[in-house]
């Protein structure tokens, strides 16, 4: 089975290569108010994380994908196969991190990081805010160990949050509960419990972080830690009640990465 198979990549468009990598939960249709707004002049990649979506859900394999370097190797795999030249990576929430790792691993298919809504730890440590405790991120867990389907329409449009757009948060709670639960459980336990701060300081990749003003999952503590200890990092703060700027506040995205691309 090749990469793109696996990961049912997509490819629209042509010009620098440019690839977007959804979030927990999610696949790649939630990149399809962003994604146009490049697609005349780049070449869009689209992908599924393996057991998102409609990837090959027989490439779904626990010890792999234990941890995010399982889905940042298929990254790598995914751009060897589809591109010769450096992309610019576009990942949400916890496929920053996958991004920044498939960065690490290889440096030269990669010209930079677009981190949107990113945390490389989602616990409070000492004077680092992730902003949940242990004891929050073990209930969440236990919650979704035992009523996922419940879990998923209570937690999406919190995550959402665009007040002003609740059928976003009806398209979020569907695709989580379009996602296998099983997979779903342990790629919240890899997510949640990951902790990836040591790694940041070898980034060395210009890296824009798109930050919300208002976001329950990734708090703008997070995003000014980040901008501290990345080496070469801009951050960005967008007006936005929600963790999922790409859907509810699209233009003030693509004006942030068009500046940010701009100057590379």
């Amino acid at each position: 089975m090749s990469a793109l198979q696996r990961n049912n990549v997509h490819v629209q468009g042509d010009g620098p290569p440019m690839v977007f990598v959804h979030g927990f939960g999610c696949d790649q249709s939630m990149w399809r108010r962003l994604a146009p707004y490049f697609a005349e002049r780049y070449k869009v990649i689209l992908l599924d994380l393996v057991g998102s979506g409609h990837s090959d859900l027989s490439a779904y394999d626990k010890q792999k994908y234990a941890t995010l370097q399982g889905y940042a190797d298929d990254v790598c795999e995914v751009l060897d196969e589809v591109t010769s030249a450096p992309v610019v990576f576009v990942g949400h929430s916890v496929s920053a991190m996958i991004g920044m790792l498939a960065n690490l691993k290889c440096p030269d298919q990669f010209l930079a990081q677009v981190m949107v809504g990113p945390s490389p730890c989602y616990i409070n440590d000492g004077d680092y805010v992730g902003g949940f405790e242990r004891a929050d991120i073990d209930s969440l867990l236990e919650t979704l160990e035992s009523n996922y389907l419940g879990w998923s329409s209570t937690m999406a449009p919190a995550i959402m949050g665009a007040p002003d757009k609740p059928e976003l948060g009806v398209e979020l709670t569907n695709s989580f509960c379009r996602t296998d639960p099983e997979i779903a459980k342990q790629f919240a336990r890899v997510t949640f419990l990951s902790d990836h701060r040591a790694d940041l300081p070898r980034l060395q990749a210009p890296t824009l972080v798109l930050q919300c003003s208002e976001d329950i999952i990734a708090p703008m503590s997070v995003g000014q830690y980040l901008q501290r200890t990345l080496p070469n990092c801009t951050l960005r703060v967008i007006e936005n009640v929600g963790h999922c700027p790409h859907l509810s506040a699209p233009s003030a995205s693509a004006a942030a990465m068009e500046q940010f691309l701009a100057g590379l």
